[in-house]
């Protein structure tokens, strides 16, 4: 089983802050404890926060930048459906699934320790998706038995599809996230 941090827990916000904040909440936590622990307990006390700083600041800088975004982004749109679908395919191994084409409303099951996925790309040119598509694929991972399903876009979401999206718990994978995945590597 994968660990996954709580989306709202301390340490999950402090990572997608910027690291300044984290040093601070280390700072402030350094000089509470110490008024009631020794320095080296409340140094040791406050050092968790420290990692996250470093940790958020190594994720900043390897992020890549808007510019790389929209340039991967418009190479993706440029593809074929034959092309794209194999990009997928080649990211979605990387990352450890094993990758099978099917028809419907979903167009590839993902198999990662038995854990069996549903991912839908075929309207990844759209520039603007509804709620439709993403209504077809949550149907068909519950159909299926699906433990996840992956909705894949180049373009935006309405913000009911996207609204409907967090609240049937479909993954959306876009932007950066996207052109992180199909990238050649």
């Amino acid at each position: 089983m994968k660990w996954k941090m709580a989306e709202n827990s301390l340490f999950a916000i402090l990572l997608r802050a910027q690291w300044w904040v984290s040093v601070l909440v280390a700072f402030g936590s350094f000089g509470a404890l110490r008024l009631i622990v020794p320095e080296a307990y409340a140094f040791f006390g406050s050092l968790p926060f420290v990692v996250i700083a470093v940790v958020a600041t190594w994720k900043r800088l390897r992020a890549p930048s808007a510019a790389k975004v929209a340039a991967g982004l418009e190479a993706l749109r440029a593809m074929t459906w034959e092309e794209f679908a194999r990009a997928l395919e080649e990211g979605f191994r990387r990352e450890g699934y094993a990758v099978k084409r099917i028809g419907g409303a979903a167009d590839f099951e993902l198999d990662k320790a038995g854990r069996v996925s549903l991912a839908c790309a075929r309207r990844w040119k759209a520039a603007v998706t509804g709620m439709e598509p993403l209504r077809d694929l949550a149907a068909a991972g519950e159909k299926r038995g699906a433990g996840e399903c992956v909705y894949v876009s180049a373009g935006e979401l309405s913000g009911n599809a996207r609204g409907f999206a967090g609240e049937k718990r479909v993954r959306v994978v876009e932007g950066a996230e996207l052109v992180r995945l199909t990238a050649n590597k």
